[in-house]
């Protein structure tokens, strides 16, 4: 292993001199070269001069599991090769992560344990039904695994609970129906291996940590203040005059979902004494609910009557503003300051819109009306509000980033972690996870092949892992890659260096470099799906025993083959049956979408504006990570849709909530609800409902214009301006994305046309 020392760059270093004679001697121009093989040394930056974090982290995870494996070695257990397994499946680069994966791994064991004695017990000598209830059990996981909060990747960790389930069904009962009198025995030591593994890394790991509290601390500091820095300039940005900033920002969505995540393991490193975490979720959730006041703005600045004085001035405060926050964040004595000056930009704010409602009513109340005039100052006047209530949500979220940094004393804030479930996902995640498994189980009934169990077990194994991601065809390619690298690796470790050593520590030794290259590759998210199959897959490959080596070739193909062919029939089997189609995951979004709107405008108690914007937030995620963050032009019309789709959704909630209080005109109430009539039938499959939906929201905004011209009663003009900034809102969103909303239309979607 290669490291970098000091402060020596990649060029000074002696290995790196030779690389570069290397590449010149191909002629190739750079430090490294600019053709393939330079280029190609780059990228493998990651095993030669790997980050001390990286480093790190592969090496404690490679000590533990040698840890794992010399104990079961030592008890003369019969598969010691599990515990191992155990230890790279939880291990993870935080202490927080470890500890949450380490849990939910033996929440996972013991339901898969009984679930495993249950079908062991409730088959005998019956293959096919054996094979039936297994498939329903791993389909039935996955679909549980789906339906729990957190993203669909890896890094979730309540649905690894349910993966570790699928796996520990898998590894138990396959062994146990072909030896169901001791299904007890069988249960037991899988299990043992299992708790073996999880001990031992989560005490490895532990003696890695210093000052774990106080990094959790900063980490949730630097969480807010990553978020934040991409919010504030792009909003920052909106303000000095670009439109559209706020529709090429879906990474930073991205993003924010990415962060929030990452709070639960502060909290866990932190302990569970504080508040800390909830205060983060309260916080991030408030730069989210920026976002969208942000979108508010942007649809009434299309409108060049924005732009008087008062606004140019608060804008331009508010950008500068914007523009320097997140650095401040950082500093904890400069906050009083930060909040100083944002109040002093909101109380500007609601001067310049009462001045704003001063000078219209006095143009009403003193006609005749200079309807020019007084149309200039509302929609400034509107504009004015709505960046008033954009500065009141910031303020909100940084008074949570305060109360998570300096928690206040007999805290009792909960802010919950929030799940908004997909059962059309869950459903096909399920029956991929069980049609493949019970036609893998078919194969070998009808073949009597001797190494099927193997082959089942392994199919078992990679549909617990994989049945739950978004993309399982694009992760079970890149485990093939790692399974192929891990077959070569250990086929050299079986035939060569094991035979040679009679010692544990000498199989260790042999042992760490290639664990640690395993570690480093999980390090890199590039390599990351294939470290997970090398990692996972070295030591039952190897099998290293206490009594016996594994000299036989026969022996090692018979395990390796079934791996092959495992990796081989799953990424078949998820191209074949329910495959993801892209094309057809951005239909089913936008009928979302328009249903959600529909159930907005109809349902006596709809979604709250929190429930639209996470919605929103994870329709984006998913719609980046199916065409696995590779943009295009459809790709971008539709994460533009999903953005409208969210700010019309949040304009109805105010509609409704104006409604509910009662004081429009009874001319501008009726208007109101006639547009939300339409909206409740708003889809364009039959024709024509786009239409009448954008012409009533037309309508609405007309009918308003000329009361909000002529009423001189305070409080009504308050709700008639509250509602025509809503209502202008939704016709600017209708008008610019009529093609999205309409449904009717095949929306750039060469599939469907």
């Amino acid at each position: 292993m290669v490291l970098m020392s000091g402060g020596a760059t990649p060029e000074q270093h002696p290995f790196m001199a030779s690389i570069n004679r290397l590449c010149s001697r191909t002629r190739l121009s750079g430090p490294f070269g600019s053709g393939p093989l330079g280029q190609w040394i780059l990228r493998q930056k990651w095993f030669y001069a790997p980050s001390l974090l990286n480093f790190g982290y592969a090496l404690r995870t490679t000590l533990a599991s040698l840890i794992a494996l010399g104990i079961a070695l030592w008890w003369e257990l019969g598969s010691p090769q599990w515990a191992p397994l155990t230890v790279w499946m939880i291990a993870q680069g935080s202490r927080g992560k470890s500890l949450a994966k380490a849990r939910w791994h033996m929440f996972g064991m013991v339901v898969g344990t009984v679930v495993a004695f249950a079908l062991v017990a409730s088959t005998p000598q019956q293959p096919l039904l054996f094979i039936l209830l297994l498939s329903a059990a791993i389909g039935s996981l996955c679909f549980i695994g789906t339906l729990l909060p957190g993203p669909a990747s890896m890094a979730n960790y309540r649905m690894h609970g349910m993966r570790a389930s699928g796996f520990t069904v898998s590894i138990i009962s396959l062994d146990g129906v072909a030896d169901p009198d001791h299904i007890f025995q069988i249960a037991m030591a899988r299990a043992t291996y299992i708790t073996l593994g999880i001990v031992c890394e989560t005490v490895i790991s532990s003696l890695f940590q210093f000052r774990l509290n106080q990094r959790a601390r900063n980490r949730l500091v630097d969480n807010y203040v990553s978020a934040m820095q991409p919010t504030a300039h792009t909003l920052a940005a909106l303000l000095g005059g670009d439109r559209n900033a706020l529709r090429t920002s879906a990474e930073m969505m991205g993003t924010l979902a990415s962060l929030g995540d990452q709070i639960e393991f502060a909290e866990i490193e932190m302990g569970r004494h504080g508040r800390e975490g909830d205060h983060a979720r309260a916080a991030l959730a408030g730069v989210a609910s920026l976002f969208s006041r942000g979108l508010d703005l942007a649809a009434l600045m299309d409108d060049p009557a924005t732009y008087g004085p008062y606004w140019r001035r608060l804008a331009a405060g508010t950008c500068s503003f914007l523009q320097a926050l997140p650095e401040r964040l950082r500093d904890a004595d400069e906050f009083p300051a930060i909040m100083a000056e944002l109040a002093e930009l909101q109380a500007t704010s609601r001067v310049d819109a009462a001045t704003c409602l001063e000078r219209e009513m006095d143009m009403v109340t003193n006609p005749p009306v200079n309807v020019a005039l007084e149309t200039v100052i509302t929609r400034e006047g509107q504009a004015v509000h709505v960046l008033g209530d954009m500065l009141d949500e910031l303020r909100a979220s940084l008074t949570q980033f305060d109360a998570s940094r300096n928690p206040p004393l007999h805290d009792h804030f909960h802010y919950p972690i929030e799940t908004w479930r997909d059962w059309h996902q869950a459903t096909g995640n399920s029956l991929r996870a069980g049609v493949s498994m019970f036609v893998a189980g078919v194969i070998w009934i009808t073949t009597a092949w001797p190494q099927g169990l193997f082959f089942l077990m392994f199919v078992g194994i990679i549909n617990s892992l994989f049945s739950t991601l978004e993309t399982p065809a694009v992760a079970t390619r890149a485990f093939l890659h790692g399974t192929l690298m891990v077959i070569v690796v250990a086929t050299f470790m079986a035939f060569l260096v094991m035979p040679a050593i009679s010692t544990y520590e000498m199989m260790a030794m042999c042992f760490i470099p290639v664990m640690l290259a395993g570690g480093l590759a999980f390090s890199n998210p590039a390599t990351i799906l294939g470290a997970v199959a090398y990692n996972l897959f070295l030591t039952i490959l190897i099998s290293p025993f206490n009594d016996e080596r594994m000299l036989d070739e026969v022996t090692y193909f018979n395990t390796a083959m079934p791996l092959f062919l495992t990796m081989a029939f799953c990424m078949w089997m998820y191209r074949v049956f329910l495959p993801l189609d892209p094309d057809g995951v951005r239909w089913n979004m936008r009928m979302q979408i328009l249903q959600m709107l529909r159930s907005l405008a109809r349902k006596r108690y709809p979604a709250t504006a929190h429930d639209i914007i996470g919605v929103s937030i994870e329709r984006m995620v998913r719609l980046l990570n199916t065409v696995g963050g590779r943009r295009g032009p459809v790709v971008d019309a539709y994460l533009h849709g999903v953005l409208s789709g969210m700010t019309v959704g949040l304009a109805i909630l105010k509609l409704r909530a104006i409604l509910a209080r009662g004081q429009l005109p009874p001319a501008a109430s009726r208007d109101v609800q006639d547009m939300l009539g339409r909206m409740a039938q708003f889809t364009g499959r039959y024709g024509g409902h786009y239409g009448r939906t954008e012409r009533a929201t037309h309508m609405a905004v007309d009918t308003l214009v000329r009361l909000e011209q002529h009423e001189t009663n305070l409080s009504q003009r308050v709700e008639i301006l509250r509602a025509l900034a809503s209502l202008r809102v939704i016709a600017a969103e209708l008008s610019e994305n009529r093609l999205f909303f309409d449904a009717s239309s095949p929306y750039l979607d060469p599939v469907f046309g």
